[in-house]
């Protein structure tokens, strides 16, 4: 068995071991491994569905030493007017990119793709050879809060033989198949679905021929609110103005998102229904505009079974159309898992930080272990933020979320990285105003003011 050294060994080379692997690159003098068992970097942008694509603007996301995209806004279709979000194919040429420009040119970067870690060992998915690696510094665990994708999912219900259900990715080769199906049956209610009902929209598909199976509604961030330009301060710092005044004086849950739809920052796709989950999906009034177009929606539970005669659902049943296509969209991209420290002796395990940036969590949690002694004081920048699976949920998500801001804040070396980090982009946009502009100054000034009162109310309704 070969044996190489490493300072840090980082399992996983996805969206978040990328982001760890540039910023602890830049900010110390260490050697990195890279252990991924894809054959490229990327993690599950390379199994993900043709027509995905980002869903917040490429300018928060990627590796903070290189820029995604080109800094351009959208000139046609449904994000027309907003910046760009790179499709799930650009966004794994750059990470391509990334590695071999970036990463590997230092000199201090060992790439092992198609490679299992095993119980001490870099084990080869294609040889079998296993190759120790002693790890000097620390092992990174960057896939423990790796999304589950619609191409690797295990449907959670019955499918009678005769019910044809296929993975989304499975669309774009439907001129393959001899005969238009008689109907598309979307099942789920989260953002993948959005996506598959939208791509078959914008494929011509007559709205009256999809049916959606959608077991809860969610509220979906406006993206008008999550711009990177000065020209969208209003929006972007008025929305968080408004959800600052929303936890600090909101009576429930319920209620905050409520004050967030009146203020603009939430949108829903049916009006008529009061959602009852987030899971921080961000969508454009354009493409809500285009879901709703679709009316043919069932709300009776998760499904529980597929047959050729019906639609097996926890709440009753819907009659099954002979010919039909299901397209399975019930994966949930963000499972359950307990957060737990970051840092842990010679263990770091990233999450989320600020929600919902997975991105630049990872980037700031290399900064702060390259500048920082002791797991106890890194931990305290670091708390893990929770990632939302109810309403109230929301409410611990932005306490730990305000409590970490507070923290970055109130450090120089951090706040100063921030400002600088292309992967934060709302500080770069609130630096860069003219300290001139009273009024855009007194927006920062009662967000910074309406913080602890926000903290406090969030605090006690969660406990209550």
């Amino acid at each position: 068995m070969s044996t190489i050294e490493t300072d840090y060994l980082i399992i996983g080379g996805g969206a978040v071991g990328m982001a760890f692997a540039d910023t602890i690159l830049a900010e110390t003098d260490a050697h990195v491994t890279i252990v991924d068992r894809q054959a490229r970097p990327g993690g599950h942008w390379n199994d993900a569905y043709g027509f995905v694509a980002l869903h917040q603007p490429s300018a928060f996301y990627g590796v903070n030493s290189l820029p995604l995209g080109e800094n351009r806004k959208d000139t046609h279709g449904v994000n027309e007017g907003l910046y760009e979000l790179a499709s799930g194919p650009e966004v794994s040429g750059y990470y391509d990119k990334v590695m071999r420009q970036k990463l590997l040119p230092t000199g201090r970067v060992t790439y092992l793709p198609m490679t299992e870690w095993r119980d001490g060992a870099a084990v080869s998915l294609m040889s079998g050879e296993a190759t120790r690696i002693t790890v000097r510094r620390k092992t990174v665990e960057s896939a423990y809060n790796s999304p589950v994708i619609p191409a690797n999912h295990t449907p959670r219900f019955d499918v009678a033989e005769g019910v044809r259900l296929v993975p989304p990715g499975a669309l774009p080769r439907l001129w393959l198949e001899p005969e238009r199906p008689a109907r598309f049956v979307v099942l789920g209610g989260g953002k993948t679905a959005m996506d598959a009902v939208g791509w078959l929209l914008a494929m011509g598909t007559p709205a009256e021929a999809i049916q959606w199976v959608r077991p809860r509604d969610s509220w979906l961030i406006n993206r008008t609110c999550t711009q990177p330009g000065t020209e969208f301060f209003d929006a972007v710092f008025g929305g968080q103005l408004a959800q600052m005044k929303a936890f600090a004086q909101g009576t429930s849950p319920e209620d905050i998102f409520a004050r967030l739809e009146e203020a603009g920052m939430m949108l829903r796709i049916d009006p008529a229904v009061t959602p009852t989950m987030f899971h921080y999906a961000t969508i454009s009034q354009g493409e809500i505009d285009a879901l709703a177009r679709v009316t043919n929606v069932v709300r009776k539970g998760r499904v529980t079974a597929l047959t050729p005669e019906a639609i097996v659902l926890e709440e009753g049943s819907e009659p099954a159309v002979p010919g039909a296509l299901y397209i399975d969209c019930t994966a949930s991209a963000v499972e359950v898992r307990a957060p737990q420290p970051i840092f842990q002796g010679d263990r770091i395990v990233p999450q989320l930080v600020r929600v919902p940036q997975p991105c630049f969590s990872a980037a700031l949690i290399a900064f702060v272990e390259a500048h920082y002694e002791g797991d106890d004081a890194k931990n305290a920048l670091c708390r893990t933020v929770p990632f939302p699976h109810s309403l109230k949920d929301y409410l611990t998500t932005n306490i730990v979320n305000l409590m970490n801001q507070g923290a970055w804040l109130g450090d120089e070396k951090l706040g100063a990285w921030i400002r600088q980090s292309r992967l934060d982009g709302f500080g770069k946009v609130a630096a860069s105003i003219d300290r001139s502009d009273a009024a855009k100054v007194a927006v920062l000034q009662e967000m910074r003011s309406t913080a602890p009162l926000a903290v406090a109310n969030l605090m006690r309704l969660a406990a209550a």
